[in-house]
């Protein structure tokens, strides 16, 4: 394994950039077919320090992006921009490569890569100074974290309720022993999730179901629904989501197609569970669009897709001025998961972040690519990062053995 300066010891210029894909057999994880991957980014400084950060996007499409040279002034290279620069000068590296780069399509996969290397920048400054990387965004302004956890079933949402209702049980037992106190249920009935061929009463009936497992569990529970994008017509997403106000649902995620602005602007205006959108928005201006246009009052961009904690940290202070929560999407190896505990540390308007536990599923790159995997959880909460940069350490062994040299 490579050794590394002393953190704190010295500070020094950015000599690399490495764009790498690490692909490992998705081994039963539900979410992958053949192989689970991830972009991983490492950024070296002159002294032989690295941080590093995650894309959770295509990952051939961003390392292409990464790796592609200056052509001109309006299509610089994001390495030959953050090679040469200040790791400290994080954000002002993001508004460079963002501003130098107006022919990379910029709403998507530049904002995408740009996310991966903005975490690695802040995870390597972090190391330079020997702080934790909420302390560069500001410091701390809670002084816990509250993750919740997803219970996905696997893809058995064609067949019967009662397998999908049993398998939820099982899970949300595991995310209680564990320590969390959230969770979010994914309702995504019917071929290829097709309102038409499961009727919205079934919905209701399921969530009802699901309140009250979670109650036989351990009470006061934060129960959450994910609906997968489900409804074109945001009238029958507004009949469905006035009957669960009973059930104390926190958020419904994803309840209409996610370009449907407006849609979701009618809907926001009549539900009595909040709206939660721009799962998939990339940057900041995207994101502006859904809380002025769409209405929503909590936004879910990730923080590896949507621009790291540069871009996550604007979104977050954005939302105290539209009156929003900001509780980013997840679904990655711990580079992620942490990252997001230090964005909550840092932002007054992040209550909860999704957290992905390797015990409601396989992922060999969520409980190897990096240590520790998970953090411990008391009573909903964990603590506050306190290792120097992200606080976590790569697995190089791993990457050196599953990194993919490209197509």
């Amino acid at each position: 394994m490579k050794e590394q300066v002393p953190m704190g010891a010295e500070r020094s210029p950015v000599a690399r950039v490495e764009a790498l894909v690490v692909s490992v057999p998705a081994e039963g994880n539900a979410f992958a077919e053949g192989s689970e991957e991830t972009l991983l980014v490492r950024v070296t400084d002159e002294a032989g320090n690295y941080g590093i950060g995650e894309s959770v996007c295509t990952p051939e499409v961003i390392k292409a992006m990464i790796d592609q040279e200056t052509i001109h002034f309006w299509s610089q290279g994001i390495t030959d921009i953050v090679v040469g620069t200040d790791p400290l000068e994080a954000r002002a590296t993001y508004d460079r490569v963002y501003h130098g780069s107006f022919y990379h399509g910029r709403r998507g996969t530049l904002i995408q890569a740009l996310s991966a290397v903005d975490i690695a920048l802040h995870d390597l400054a972090g190391k330079q100074l020997g702080v934790p990387v909420y302390k560069l965004l500001g410091g701390a302004r809670t002084e816990r974290i509250r993750p919740y956890a997803t219970l996905y079933p696997g893809d058995i949402y064609d067949g019967p309720i009662e397998p999908i209702l049993t398998e939820t049980r099982r899970q949300a037992e595991i995310a209680v022993d564990q320590g969390l106190r959230a969770v979010k249920v994914p309702v995504l009935f019917g071929a290829e999730n097709d309102p038409g061929g499961v009727p919205d009463k079934t919905i209701v009936g399921f969530i009802e179901k699901c309140r009250e497992l979670l109650d036989e569990i351990t009470p006061d529970l934060v129960l959450a629904a994910d609906f997968g994008y489900r409804w074109w017509d945001w009238q029958a997403a507004a009949w469905t989501l006035k009957r669960l106000e009973d059930y104390d649902v926190y958020f419904a995620e994803a309840p209409l197609r996610h370009d449907d602005l407006d849609g979701h602007a009618r809907l926001a205006a009549v539900s009595p569970v909040r709206v939660g959108g721009a799962e998939f928005a990339a940057g900041r201006w995207e994101v502006r669009e859904w809380l002025e246009r769409g209405g929503v009052s909590l936004i879910q961009p990730g923080i590896s897709r949507a621009g790291g904690f540069t871009e996550l940290m604007r979104i977050a202070e954005m939302c105290e001025m539209y009156g929003a929560q900001l509780m980013p999407h997840s679904f990655a190896t711990g580079i992620t998961d942490v990252a997001n505990f230090h964005l909550q540390a840092a932002s007054l308007t992040v209550p909860m972040v999704e957290f992905r536990s390797s015990r409601l599923g396989p992922s060999r790159l969520r409980t190897e690519l990096v240590s520790p995997p998970e953090p411990e959880i008391v009573d909903g909460y964990a603590r506050l990062p306190t290792g120097a940069g992200l606080g976590i350490e790569l697995n190089e062994d791993l990457v050196a053995a599953h990194t993919r040299l490209g197509y």
